[in-house]
C-alpha cells in the first residue's frame, strides 16, 4: 500500500443511489481499517487532538484499531463522544481533525472519521455499552432538546453522577438528527436510535412531546420539579426567506419543512400517508449542507434538481464530499446565480424562477468575496418546486417565556461558550440555540462545555 494515500472507502454506485435512500458511504471492513490506521505515524504532539471540538485521543484508539483491539478504542472514543457513529458520518474532518493531521502535509491526511465510524459500527453489532457512573450524586439537571448538544450534556452530566432528564417537543428524540439529516447520509434505526440508546443506558431519560415555554417553562423546572439546573440545546428550527416576490405561492417550502417531512415522517416510504412535494423541476436556492441534503432528497424523489447559489463553487459553504456526491448523482449546480422573482400561475403555484447572474467583487465582513449583480443578465429557470435553504434562527418561544434570559439581535440566547453559562442563574445553553445554524460537531462542544458548566456551578453552589 502506499502510505500516503488514503485507504479507498466503499460506496454505493451514483446511478443506483440516486434512485434509493440506502446509505451512499459504505465504510471500512476490518482490514481496511487496519490498513488505514498503520498509516498514521502517532504523532507526539497529536495535531489533529487540537483539532477535535470535543478533543478525542485520536491517536489512541487508531492505535488500538492497528492492534485490533476495537474494544478498547471504543471506550477510548466514549470518554470524549456520545455520538461516534454519527460525527464519523457528518462531522467535516476535512476542515477539523484530518485539516491538520501531520501526515497531510507530504500525503493525504489519516480517515479519521471513516475509522471513528468504523469502531462506532463495530460496538453497534457487537453490543458495546459505554461505562456509568459508578454512584449518583442526588442532583437533578434538565435538557432541554435531544439533538447532539443536548445528547451530549446529558452523556456528559450522567456520567458525573447525575440524574439528568431531557425534554424534547417533537414526538421522537434526536433533533436535527432524525429530522434535517436524510437517510442517505445518516440511517436512523440503525445508527441515530443506537446512539440515543447509549445515552439512556447511561441513566438518561428522555420524555417527548414536551415544549418548553408551553408545557412546562424553565422557571417551574427550576422552582417546581426539583431541578438543581437547566441545560438549553433546543437548536435552531425557524426557517429564514429571502423575501422576493411570489415566495408565498404553493410549492416553495423551506428546507427544514422539505427534510422534516421526507427524515422524521418517512415521506419517501411507500407504507406512511406523509404528503410531500414530488416536483418534476425543483431548484434548492443555497448552497451549505442542508441545501445539498434538500436536492439529493428532491433527486430520489424523481425531480431534476438544481442548485442555485450566488457565489462561486470555491465559496460554497458545504462539505467538499457533499457537493461531490451530488454532481455524481446529477444534481445541477447553477452557481453565480440569484433569485429574484418566483413566477405564479393562475392558481397560484411555483411555474418558474427568475434569477440574475452575478460576479464576485471585493470580500465581505465574512471574508468571502461579495457577490454583485451583472446588469441586464435576468434568465428563467423552468421549475414547478423552490427549496429556500438560507438557514435557521432559534424559535424565540423559550427566550419569551424565560425572565432574565438575554437574547442577541437574532435571536440566539447569549451565553459563555467556555461554560455555556447564560445570564439567568442556573440556566446555561449551547449549539444552535447560542450560534444559530451550525455543525452536529460544534453542537456537541458546547454540549460538553455547558456539562463542565454546570458541574461546576452545582459542585461550588
Amino acid at each position: 500500500m502506499d502510505v500516503l494515500k488514503k485507504v479507498p472507502v466503499r460506496e454505493q454506485d451514483p446511478k443506483v443511489r440516486a434512485t434509493n435512500f440506502d446509505e451512499v458511504c459504505l465504510g471500512y471492513n476490518m482490514e481496511e481499517a487496519q490498513q488505514e490506521a498503520s498509516r498514521c505515524i502517532k504523532c507526539k504532539n497529536a495535531r489533529c487532538m487540537t483539532g477535535c471540538p470535543v478533543s478525542i485521543n485520536i491517536p489512541g484508539f487508531i492505535k488500538e484499531i492497528q492492534d485490533g483491539n476495537i474494544e478498547a478504542a471504543a471506550n477510548i472514543i466514549a470518554e470524549s463522544s456520545a455520538l461516534p457513529a454519527v460525527c464519523g458520518r457528518v462531522c467535516p474532518q476535512e476542515s477539523q481533525c484530518e485539516g491538520v493531521c501531520i501526515r497531510g502535509i507530504k500525503g493525504e491526511p489519516i480517515s479519521i472519521g471513516k475509522l471513528e465510524r468504523f469502531v462506532a459500527d463495530w460496538s453497534r453489532e457487537n453490543g458495546f455499552v459505554p461505562k456509568k457512573a459508578e454512584k449518583m450524586n442526588g442532583k437533578k439537571v434538565a435538557v432541554i432538546g435531544s439533538g447532539p448538544a443536548g445528547l451530549t450534556c446529558a452523556g456528559d452530566l450522567a456520567k458525573l453522577g447525575y440524574e439528568v432528564t431531557i425534554f424534547e417537543a417533537l414526538h421522537q428524540p434526536g433533533g436535527v438528527l432524525l429530522y434535517g439529516i436524510p437517510e442517505f447520509r445518516l440511517p436512523k434505526d440503525t445508527v441515530v436510535k443506537t446512539e440515543i440508546e447509549n445515552v439512556k443506558k447511561l441513566g438518561v431519560k428522555i420524555e417527548c412531546n414536551v415544549v418548553i415555554g408551553k408545557s412546562v417553562t424553565i422557571d417551574q423546572l427550576l422552582s417546581e420539579e426539583g431541578f438543581s439546573a437547566v441545560f438549553i440545546g433546543s437548536g435552531a428550527g425557524l426557517p429564514k426567506f429571502m423575501g422576493i416576490p411570489g415566495e408565498n405561492a404553493n410549492g416553495v417550502f423551506s428546507a427544514n419543512e422539505f427534510l422534516t417531512r421526507n427524515n422524521l415522517m418517512k415521506a419517501f416510504r411507500d407504507d406512511h400517508d406523509t404528503p410531500i412535494a414530488r416536483g418534476k423541476k425543483v431548484a434548492v436556492v443555497g448552497g451549505g449542507n442542508v441545501a445539498m441534503d434538500a436536492a439529493r432528497t428532491a433527486l430520489r424523489l424523481g425531480a431534476e434538481t438544481y442548485i442555485v447559489y450566488r457565489r462561486s463553487e470555491a465559496e460554497l459553504p458545504a462539505r467538499v464530499e457533499e457537493v461531490h456526491h451530488a454532481k455524481e448523482e446529477g444534481v445541477i449546480f447553477k452557481l453565480l446565480t440569484n433569485p429574484k422573482e418566483i413566477l405564479v400561475d393562475e392558481n397560484g403555484w411555483v411555474k418558474g424562477m427568475v434569477c440574475v447572474e452575478m460576479e464576485l467583487g471585493e470580500p465581505d465582513a465574512s471574508g468571502r468575496r461579495r457577490p454583485v449583480e451583472k446588469v441586464g443578465s435576468e434568465f428563467t429557470i423552468d421549475v414547478d418546486t423552490v427549496i429556500m435553504s438560507l438557514g435557521t434562527s432559534p424559535n424565540p418561544l423559550i427566550s419569551s417565556t424565560t425572565e432574565g434570559l438575554e437574547v442577541n439581535k437574532w435571536k440566539c440566547i447569549v451565553a459563555d461558550e467556555t461554560n455555556g453559562k447564560t445570564t439567568k442563574e442556573g440556566v446555561y445553553a449551547g449549539g444552535d440555540a447560542v450560534t444559530g445554524a451550525a455543525t452536529v460537531i460544534l453542537a456537541m462542544e458546547a454540549g460538553k462545555a455547558g456539562a463542565k458548566g454546570i458541574h461546576e456551578y452545582l459542585s461550588n453552589k
